[in-house]
């Protein structure tokens, strides 16, 4: 229970919902309730029926309460299960967009931290375990001790002994087999997930290397090769049946001695004449429906420890809390883009990434950063985008730092990155991400700068063609002009491409490259790239290393005076 006493994701939805939660317990509660009750107004029917009663009126309420509560425990089944399914819609609906506003926060924090995996795992594990945490542990379980309660102390009213020894015989089903399977079963479940996750690696390396095994000639070998995973796996798997059997067997046996001990009771208190032994049968067969509602608890708590790694991990997404200064407008045209004695790593004990660092850029100038890997180019970008902030120094535009103009960075810059992203959605609402008021028109006229207006008459529904996943539907060059699209549309004075033709042909990239700063023409673009196809464009070309600029200049200045930067140019050219 550690976990939930600084939790931040379970406990402030219980209370926010507080309501709906008491109305569920309440629709679970009469749903079992009105199951017993129907049982017994059927047994004592019965047995009142078998007398022969004299006159039909005397079973005639018997009759109509069967009626009653056979509509009733259906009905109110079906409603709990509507509103509790409504409940946690509206928790996971809550829980997705606290989410995404938590990554939202810090997405460069995030991109450090975390794997891409990671996230992936919370979206779609740790979010549906906080479901099934509330549909089938914490609902079931504050019904099963409702219902518990409200036995005792009926039973209370006849004899506070007999309902004693019935609280200790259903203690065992409620509280002690629950316990005893979280002691149990919680290492087997941490257990079962470690497995699952060594599974999902070996199958990605037999499917992604079985091209390997076949070319090898050794598919004999790949077939014969020892799976002590997928044995540990079925082992484990399999003592957890075994004692979930064991434990469901016993809850049925203490169910049994606690049915047995009821009709000890019944015979001992209601034999005494005909008419009140009428109650022996409604008595014992209210018993056998309150099954359904204790048996579940053990069930839903097996997976507690599972349930509460997933809570631990999602109170442990915290971001970085930055504080910004006072945001301001920037009201004229940006000029200038400047670095300033910037002084950047990313944890104390790491080396600087940038160390005194200064850079100035005119309004309109196409700028190539080059560097070796690890030297700061996709930091540098960061920076820029205000998603990092510097220990030292500050980058500015029109001499506004950038951490002050964060509520006004979409109007200023755009970035076009390695991979853009691409919806399962159309070519139009893509491009439209860029600027939410853009119309059909001005997106076509987009498209068409992009050199895509040939490819949307080609396409089925033309620009209201779905792109399919992940863009699947358009080669890499195809994505990467819908992106420049998306940046045209959205109109920022700055823009920032971090290595936007990696993975591309040499046919594509320079044609891709041609279309960028053809479109481009009159924005200030920072260019992050890992070689020099291309350079031709660029107004100044940086190389980073160590932190620091070590050349610097037009590409033309650079190839006639800096030895380096020509062999640097001979060898992506292919020259030696």
């Amino acid at each position: 229970m550690k976990q939930l006493k600084h939790d931040t994701w379970v406990k402030p939805y219980l209370a926010k919902y507080k309501g709906l939660l008491i109305l569920i317990l309440g629709l679970g509660l009469l749903t079992f309730i009105c199951g017993g009750a129907l049982m017994f107004t059927s047994g004592y029917l019965i047995s009142k029926a078998a007398t022969k009663p004299e006159n039909i009126l005397l079973i005639y309420v018997p009759v109509v309460l069967v009626r009653a509560f056979g509509i009733g425990r259906p009905a109110f089944r079906y409603i709990e299960r509507l509103t509790s399914h409504n409940w946690v819609l509206k928790v996971t609906s809550d829980l997705r967009k606290r989410l995404y506003q938590t990554l939202a926060k810090d997405a460069a924090f995030f991109q450090q931290h975390f794997k891409t995996g990671d996230i992936l795992g919370i979206l779609a594990d740790d979010l549906g375990h906080l479901q099934n945490l509330y549909l089938r542990t914490i609902f079931p379980t504050l019904i099963s001790w409702l219902l518990y309660v409200v036995i005792v102390i009926a039973l209370g009213f006849f004899s506070w002994f007999f309902a004693l020894a019935i609280a200790l015989l259903l203690a065992v089903i409620v509280i002690l087999l629950p316990l005893v399977s979280v002691a149990v079963l919680g290492a087997r479940v941490e257990r079962h997930k470690q497995l699952q996750h060594d599974l999902y690696t070996d199958m990605t390396d037999d499917v992604l290397g079985l091209s390997d095994w076949v070319v090898s000639g050794r598919q004999t070998d790949f077939l014969a090769r020892p799976q002590p995973t997928l044995k540990a796996a079925r082992k484990n798997i399999l003592a957890t049946r075994r004692f979930e059997w064991a434990r469901d067997f016993l809850i049925q046996f203490v169910f049994g001695i606690a049915i047995l001990v009821l009709m000890v009771w019944t015979n001992q208190q209601f034999t005494g004449n005909q008419s009140i032994a009428n109650w022996i049968a409604a008595f014992v067969l209210c018993l056998f429906p309150l099954v359904d509602a204790f048996a579940p608890v053990s069930q839903g708590v097996e997976e507690w420890p599972l349930y509460m790694a997933s809570v631990a991990r999602l109170n442990n997404l915290q971001p970085t809390v930055r504080e910004l200064p006072q945001q301001q407008k920037l009201t004229q045209p940006v000029a200038t883009l400047d670095f300033q004695q910037v002084d950047f790593k990313y944890t104390a004990e790491q080396a600087p990434i940038l160390q005194q660092f200064n850079l100035h850029i005119q309004a309109g100038e196409k700028v190539a950063i080059l560097g070796p890997s690890g030297a700061g180019k996709t930091t540098l970008l960061n920076l820029l985008l205000g998603e990092l902030t510097p220990q030292a120094g500050q980058v500015t535009l029109n001499q506004v730092p950038l951490a002050a103009l964060q509520q006004q960075r979409a109007q200023l810059i755009g970035m076009l990155d390695q991979k853009p992203f691409l919806f399962n959605t159309t070519v139009l609402n893509n491009i439209r991400l860029g600027n939410l008021q853009a119309t059909d028109a001005e997106i076509m006229a987009a498209l068409t700068a992009v050199e895509l207006g040939p490819l949307m008459q080609r396409l089925p529904a033309g620009a209201n063609t779905l792109v399919e996943e992940a863009g699947a539907r358009f080669s890499g060059g195809e994505q990467q002009r819908l992106a420049l699209a998306r940046i045209l549309i959205q109109d920022a004075p700055v823009i920032l491409l971090d290595e936007p033709t990696v993975g591309l042909d040499p046919i594509t990239e320079k044609a891709l490259l041609n279309t960028i700063f053809n479109v481009l023409a009159d924005k200030t673009v920072i260019w992050v790239t890992h070689h020099l196809q291309g350079i031709e464009h660029a107004d100044q070309v940086i190389f980073l290393e160590h932190g620091q600029i070590a050349m610097q200049g037009t590409p033309h200045e650079l190839y006639q005076t800096n030895e380096r930067f020509q062999k640097l140019y001979q060898l992506d050219q292919g020259l030696v």
